[in-house]
């Protein structure tokens, strides 16, 4: 059983929450550095500076996130945990489900997941 599996869901929550934070406000400021900070080194591949970018010019949803959000709830699944929020956007209506996802590498929790639908 990892670090994150013997966690209660508010123990991951204190975690995740500055986590979470830190990638809506760099998303929504473009900042690329901020935003992969946190990154694990398997997500930083698969996370060029390029890639976020157009993503980021594609998507309003991803540059007007808000700053509240809704805790939903924590799924365990061998070495992760992920997160899931309730989360909204400043200028897109509707409600989105945020996803991040938690493990651990080189003795550090690592972000190895984070979407918005």
């Amino acid at each position: 059983m990892s670090l994150l599996e013997k966690k209660t869901d508010e123990e991951i929550l204190e975690i995740a929450n500055p986590l979470w934070d830190e990638l809506i406000e760099s998303s929504n400021k473009k900042d690329y550095n901020g935003f992969t900070r946190n990154f694990s080194k398997k997500m930083m591949l698969a996370s060029n500076e390029v890639e976020i970018g157009k993503q980021w010019a594609r998507n309003e949803i991803l540059t007007s996130l808000s700053t509240n959000k809704e805790f939903l709830g924590c799924l365990r699944r061998d070495d992760y945990v992920t997160v899931l929020f309730k989360q909204k956007s400043n200028s897109v209506s509707g409600d989105f489900l945020g996803r991040l996802v938690l493990g651990k590498e080189d003795e550090k929790i690592k972000i190895f997941g984070a979407t918005i639908f």
